[in-house]
């Protein structure tokens, strides 16, 4: 249950965006952005893009990408941190697989709903008893506090007058922006995968490919010059899962297997007894129709004697 809700939460991030990013910023009678996301972050960025475009005489490509390169390495350690968290309690889940697999197999191959929810009443006390997050550490907080900025960059970009940057007309979709975008965004969900054990990486790879693809739909909707800041984002999105893979990873491993050295991990058992709802052919729960029947026995006996 808890891997399903991980797998659920992680691709459902993609379109949580997406639809905040259309949230943040309103528009006003004309069509032009307008809120107050706009007015302190998304007015700011776009007078940044024309001073580095027209001042500095770099172009709106160039103004795009060093704007989303400032916004996207403010917001770096929010992304670090919230991996970090995230990491932590997937390598707790790892070092505590003897104590989870047996458990989480009871819930597979239960036969009655009763014994499903005895599974799974224990599986989260020992989770509890473990320090082991239901989430797996993904949190709202880090998400919730990036998206103005990335709202707000969103829509200066869109804002762009038209330009050509490299020979890509900013004002026009562009496939060759597309291509790229999507080769980047599957390498990082490739890299995702790397620091996962075996037996997740196939239920995770179907996962692997649907930001990439929803990337690419959009990008293949919207100008060039949004398609150049979700580039940069692809970029930073792809150093942020090495320096989480390669180094925060191995440090949070050796942290988990010293602290469970010091506090041996513990397995704990449910005393809860759940009711059996396990619907029978009759549509009656089970423990219903076995107390009916035992009393009508109860009643048949008195009328004997």
């Amino acid at each position: 249950m808890k891997k399903n809700l991980k797998r659920i939460l992680l691709s459902g991030t993609g379109i949580t965006m997406l639809l905040l990013l259309s949230g943040c910023v309103g528009r006003d009678a004309s069509g032009n952005p307008s809120g107050i996301i706009w007015d302190f972050l998304g007015r700011p960025m776009t007078t940044a893009i024309d001073y580095f475009a027209n001042n500095m005489g770099l172009g709106y490509g160039l103004g795009i990408i060093l704007v989303t390169i400032i916004v996207r390495t403010v917001i770096l350690p929010l992304n670090l941190q919230q991996s970090k968290k995230a990491s932590y309690q997937s390598e707790k889940t790892a070092y505590l697989k003897p104590i989870f697999e047996p458990i989480n197999e009871r819930i597979k191959n239960a036969k009655t709903q009763e014994e499903k929810l005895a599974a799974q009443s224990e599986l989260m006390a020992a989770q509890r008893e473990n320090g082991v997050s239901v989430l797996g550490g993904i949190g709202c907080l880090p998400l919730l506090i990036q998206m103005p900025f990335i709202s707000a960059l969103y829509f200066a970009a869109r804002e762009v007058p038209n330009s050509n940057f490299l020979g890509i007309n900013l004002a026009e979709r562009s496939l060759v922006l597309t291509a790229i975008i999507a080769v980047l965004y599957l390498l990082q969900s490739w890299l995702s995968l790397q620091s996962v054990a075996e037996e997740q990486k196939a239920q995770m790879r179907t996962t692997m490919y649907m930001m990439p693809l929803m990337m690419v739909m959009m990008s293949i909707s919207l100008p060039a010059s949004v398609a150049l800041y979700w580039f940069v984002g692809g970029i930073f999105s792809i150093a942020q899962q090495l320096i989480t893979t390669y180094l925060i990873r191995p440090k949070l491993r050796e942290q988990v297997e010293k602290e469970f050295k010091e506090n041996p991990p513990k397995a704990v058992k449910s005393t809860n007894r759940p009711k059996d709802v396990t619907p029978t052919s009759a549509g009656k729960p089970q423990t219903a129709i076995a107390g009916n029947r035992n009393r009508r026995n109860a009643g048949k006996q008195k009328r004997r004697h």
